[in-house]
């Protein structure tokens, strides 16, 4: 599946063009733009371009090299911290 496959590009690469994702899964790059929305509608990705002017200055720039996705870590999943019982020494006042 195509957005598995994006899913797994992305989390190895952490960072990539939709040029460079649309090369790797052999796809067009606006049918992966619309895939990629899914992943940012969750949460999961995050989209930026290459400055701030790109697409709305010169128009020189390929849109596919300058769109630039990100993998965000999963804001649904918490980062366990484990807790280890440690024994009170007897000079403490446990209370």
């Amino acid at each position: 599946m195509i957005l598995t496959d994006i899913k797994n590009y992305l989390v190895r690469r952490h960072t990539a063009t939709l040029r460079d994702i649309a090369l790797h899964v052999d796809a067009e790059p606006h049918a992966v733009r619309g895939m990629l929305e899914h992943w940012v509608r969750k949460g999961l990705v995050s989209k930026q371009l290459a400055t701030a002017s790109c697409g709305s200055s010169c128009s020189k720039c390929d849109v596919e090299a300058t769109e630039i996705y990100h993998w965000q870590e999963d804001p649904h999943q918490q980062q366990v911290i484990p807790i280890r019982s440690v024994a009170v020494p007897p000079h403490c006042d446990a209370e």
